[in-house]
């Protein structure tokens, strides 16, 4: 699993706490929506106890709802899940969609490791539901 070999690196061992407290990972989220459902039953309940998780705490947002005004994206969240990874509120990469826990897991360590290393590009990091 990709997951695992991501952890077993330990690419977040070697990053300067600042980097990691700055970041959260944003969930734009709807009612009804069933990829978001599967998101939540996969790895909802594990994410906060992942190195991941300790690293972007998640943060859940409303995709009806105005964006809180200490975000900054670089564009509209149209899909539902979206996971924006932010550092100090402003968007860094996107995962549009829910690939599946393999593919999330690591996707999600790839963004955490170009956040870490602040090497970004358009279009990192995103996938789109079909």
């Amino acid at each position: 699993m990709l997951r695992a070999l991501i952890l077993s690196l330990g690419l977040w061992a070697s990053a300067p706490a600042s980097v990691q407290a700055a970041l959260e990972l944003v969930m734009v989220e709807e009612a009804g929506c069933v990829w978001c459902a599967r998101w939540n039953a996969d790895i909802g309940p594990i994410y906060p106890k992942t190195e991941e998780g300790e690293a972007a705490p998640l943060r859940r947002i409303d995709l009806r709802e105005d964006l809180p005004e200490d975000l900054e994206l670089a564009r509209p969240a149209v899909f539902t899940p979206t996971f924006v990874l932010v550092q100090d509120g402003v968007e860094l990469s996107r995962i549009e969609g829910y690939p599946g826990e393999d593919f999330f897991w690591g996707l999600l360590g790839r963004m955490l490791e170009q956040a870490e290393g602040g090497t970004y590009s358009e279009g990192d990091a995103e996938v789109t539901q079909p």
